[in-house]
């Protein structure tokens, strides 16, 4: 497992955050948190949203406000100018935001593969990593776990699924470990769908989520399903587990968030409603408990839950996720880029729906034998699939 329980009060008491994709929905949901918990903001870090960072670093007064764009930098340096707030552009930018000296923790709420350097350098800072990028892990999982050993540094999932296997697991003596880790899904607005009848969704269907509010890229992998498959290869390295040793469960009301089964055949859950700010709190403040101003979760009014198993032949995204994660090296690299260039592709409405797994499988199958021993080369597996689905 590579989240240690060691907890350093500074991180709630007087240690500053930074946050890597501020004007996202979860970096905005991290601000309302910090807000809530009087955490102070050291860094935020946009790719280009130069109105909604001006108001975040207004609001929160950091040393440095980063965007990825240059040109976009230059305007809120002009818009900022009457702050004493360090304002700069480029990804070099957004390395140093990662690494600023008053961050205790960052927050890694980047889109996709842009994340990946920037919570390197968060490591190589000794920085811990509240992470919500789960492509990160998915396509350098081994190189991102050795680091944060060699540096000491937690790996603090952000997701709902991961952060409730992460207190699931609080329940265990040290050393012991579970079972059978059990990653929920809500299915998506597609759920009980059959194959043929997902010929012809659009991507304003398929952006109607039933239970939670997130960005497009994250809500069109919740419903090809390809989400739970990036979150299962991101669950073997947070927590040491085989590909076989996790399962996935449809649960549509979004209530249990994850599960871990014992090895004396318990099984332990993490209930709650479908809101963000509570496991971005549980990663901020682990292992923690710390009073919020979150709604309650009231079982009388839920009243049923349902289960019930995935269907991988209307949803293939699971199966070829699956298959990555047996493989390793590249395969999940070429996944998770190709799948993000597909995505574009469909809410550009250039693809449809089915093909964006269609197109996944085949870059899998023409490139996997490549190279990913370094960061080097998972750059350049994630351009070359990038490059494959473009041509398409």
């Amino acid at each position: 497992m590579h989240i240690n329980k060691e907890y350093n009060s500074a991180q709630l008491h007087g240690g500053a955050i930074a946050i890597l994709g501020s004007t996202g929905s979860i970096g905005q949901q991290t601000l309302s948190v910090a807000k809530s918990l009087g955490i102070p903001v050291a860094a935020l870090a946009a790719k280009s949203n130069v109105s909604v960072i001006e108001a975040q670093a207004r609001a929160f007064l950091p040393k440095m406000a980063v965007l990825e764009d240059e040109q976009a930098a230059a305007k809120l340096k002009l818009a900022l100018a009457d702050l004493p707030i360090q304002v700069s552009g480029g990804k070099e930018a957004v390395l140093e935001a990662a690494a600023e000296s008053k961050a205790h923790t960052v927050v890694a709420a980047m889109v996709g593969m842009a994340g990946l350097a920037p919570v390197m350098a968060a490591i190589s800072a000794g920085k811990d990593i509240a992470l919500a990028n789960k492509e990160v892990l998915v396509c350098a999982g081994r190189l991102v776990t050795e680091a944060a050993r060699e540096n000491n540094v937690r790996l603090l999932p952000v997701d709902s699924e991961h952060s409730a296997i992460f207190q699931c697991m609080s329940a265990l003596a040290d050393g012991d470990k579970p079972e059978k880790l059990i990653l929920t899904a809500s299915g998506g607005p597609f759920f009980g769908k059959k194959r043929w009848e997902l010929e012809n969704v659009t991507p304003k269907e398929a952006l109607a989520h039933p239970n939670w509010s997130m960005g497009p890229k994250i809500t069109i992998d919740s419903a090809t399903m390809m989400n739970k498959g990036l979150e299962l290869i991101e669950a073997m390295w947070l927590f040491d587990m085989p590909e076989d040793k996790i399962d996935i469960v449809i649960h549509r009301e979004s209530i249990v968030h994850s599960l871990i089964q014992t090895t004396d055949g318990s099984v332990l859950a993490q209930m709650g409603l479908p809101d963000m700010r509570g496991p971005i709190q549980y990663a901020l403040t682990a292992p923690r408990r710390v009073p919020s101003d979150l709604p309650r979760l009231d079982l009388t009014k839920i009243g049923v839950l349902h289960f019930a198993p995935p269907d991988e032949e209307a949803f293939p995204a699971l199966s070829l996720a699956r298959k990555a994660a047996r493989e390793g090296g590249a395969a999940p690299v070429i996944l998770n880029g190709a799948n993000e260039v597909a995505v574009a592709r469909f809410l550009a409405g250039e693809i449809r729906f089915l093909e964006i797994a269609e197109r996944v499988g085949r870059a899998m199958e023409k490139f996997s034998h490549m190279p990913a021993d370094t960061l080097a080369d998972i750059f350049a597996i994630d351009a070359t699939s990038r490059d494959f689905i473009n041509q398409q």
